[in-house]
This record gives structure tokens, sequence and C-alpha cells, in this order.
């Protein structure tokens, strides 16, 4: 199969298109025809060894844990799927070795859930990662409920604006960060305000509109962002990062939380309910040929991708 592999970390240039040997199956796994993947920002890091202290590599290493395509094969002991299905999921894996940016990959038929009966290929292929990732945070970091107030960072970006969408479907009232020109985008999605993150202090904008402070919020970022805007939140609020551990700092009465994405094919289902329902969306700022996958990891790492990067494969 054709696949895109590192045979050690470091830049863009590490990514290359190679003959790789189809995955093996095992008795609980399904084969997946992969016919688009989606890019994170994860990928990037994954690329350059920053996850190397979190999972074990083995090279040549194929990233991408994002993955929409047809079922090949099942193992012998997978009852709930079969060749045919039209699938997706978010393929992490105790190692880093086999990812999705290829033509095929095999994973635990547990993870594997069927694609949005209306998303294209390209859509079903954004969702996983940053769906799962917004939605965990949301139902479980923040417990966001209706009528409360949350601030979401880079509510523009591949993971924020999902976030934006699933919370204000909850009926919570939400503030976007997100830089002038994407107001209106963000507004689309469902946030009722929206605060230029380039314009000053977040903490002090969210303040001016809420004197008494916000519920709970959504870091993206962390680092001098997540301190700032984190003072906007009230005693009794909450805050969940994805960027930094113990995000909590020294506000007394403000519950911290850190959140690393687990797969979770229930949720997955979830969100293809929504995605079907017309009640969530995936915004894909361009897609790229599996060849072009340096390309789509440069874009990324440019900043400032509205939504989701996505490889299409034949």
């Amino acid at each position: 199969m054709r696949a895109i592999a590192i045979e050690g970390f470091g830049g863009r240039d590490r990514l290359q298109l190679v003959d790789a040997p189809d995955p093996k199956l095992g008795p609980d796994g399904v084969l997946i025809a992969v016919r688009a993947a989606g890019v994170n920002p994860v990928d990037a890091k994954l690329r350059e060894g920053r996850l190397d202290d979190r999972f074990p590599h083995r090279f040549p290493v194929i990233p991408g844990w994002d993955a929409a395509g047809v079922v090949e094969a099942v193992g012998p002991a997978v009852v709930d799927l079969e060749p045919g299905d039209e699938v997706y999921a978010y393929c992490r894996k105790s190692e880093v070795a086999e990812g999705t940016y290829a033509e095929k990959v095999a994973v635990a038929a547990g993870v594997v859930a069927r694609k949005p009966r209306t998303a294209s290929w390209v859509e079903a292929a954004a969702l996983p990662l940053a769906g799962l990732t917004a939605y965990q945070v949301i139902h479980e970091g923040l417990r966001l409920e209706r009528h409360q107030r949350v601030l979401v960072s880079a509510a523009a970006g591949g993971v924020g604006h999902l976030a934006v969408q699933l919370a204000a479907d909850l009926g919570a009232e939400v503030i976007g960060t997100a830089s002038a020109r994407n107001h209106a985008f963000v507004t689309g999605l469902g946030a009722d305000h929206v605060v230029d993150y380039t314009a000053g202090s977040v903490g002090e904008a969210v303040h001016e509109l809420f004197a008494d402070g916000i519920d709970a919020y959504f870091d993206v970022l962390g680092g001098d962002a997540l301190a700032d805007a984190r003072a906007a939140v009230r005693p009794g609020g909450r805050v969940t990062s994805i960027a930094q551990p113990r995000p909590e700092g020294d506000q007394p009465g403000v519950e911290g939380r850190y959140i690393f994405v687990r797969p979770s094919a229930t949720e997955l289902d979830e969100l293809a309910r929504l995605f079907d329902e017309r009640r969530l969306r995936v915004e894909i700022a361009e897609t790229f040929p599996l060849a072009r996958a340096a390309d789509a990891h440069e874009l990324l790492e440019g900043g400032h991708v509205r939504g989701k990067l996505v490889l299409e494969i034949a």
C-alpha cells in the first residue's frame, strides 16, 4: 500500500511517500480502506518527536490518527461490522507506528463507528480527533449545562469550531476568541459573543461583558493565554485545557482539569447523529492528496487555519 512515513523525527522533509506492507489484522481488528485522513496539530508534534515521552514509537512511523473509509476485512471476533461498511475512527493505539496517512489502517473494532450518513469522506475524516476532543471537554471536563457561560479559545480552529457548536447546542451562552476576520464565522457557528484575542487581554474583555465572570473556560492554547483567560472564571467555575496539564492555577474555588482525547465509538456515534441532524458541521479549510502531506503540515504549522485540513486518499 502507499503511505506517508518518517524514518526519524524532524521537519516536514521527513514525510516521504513509500510502499509499505499492509497492516496485519488481529482477531478483534478492522481493516479499513482509507478514503480520507484528517490532519491535526498533534501530527506535527508527533513528527518532531514531541510525543516520544508519551508513546513508544516504531519506525518507520506512519503518522495520522483520523480515518474515514470502507471496511475491507474484519477479524474473526468482530460481530458488529462487516466488509463494505462505511466507517470512521480515531485510530490511536498503544504505540505509534501504523497510522492513517495510508491507503489502509487496522484498528480495534471497539473504536470504529459508522460514519455520518450525510457526510462526505473528507468531512467524516475531519471529525474524529477534533470532534471527540470537543465533546469530551464540553461534556466531561466542563460538565456544561444550559444557560451557563463558556469561553472557547481558538474558536475558529479545528477543535474550537466544533466546541462552539456543541456548547451552543446545549443551550449555553458561548463566547469565542478569534481574530477579526473570523468573527462572522464564529458567530455563524452559534457563538453569542466573540472576543478579538489580538486586541488585548481576553480576560479583561470577558469581564467587560460579564462583570460577575463566567462558568467555564475551554483552553486550547495553554501558557499565558490560559493564565489570562482563566481569570474570567468565577469561583465554582471550571477550566479544562487540552494544551497544559494542571490548568487550575492559583484561583480558589475554580476546578482545573486536563484532557488528552481518548477513542470512543459511542461518542463518535453521537457526533454522527448530531451531524446527520444538521446540529453539527465541520469546516474544511483545504484538502491535499496523500503525496502532499508535507504541504498540509506546512499550512498547519503556519497557524490560523479555519477548521480542518484533510488528506484525500484514492
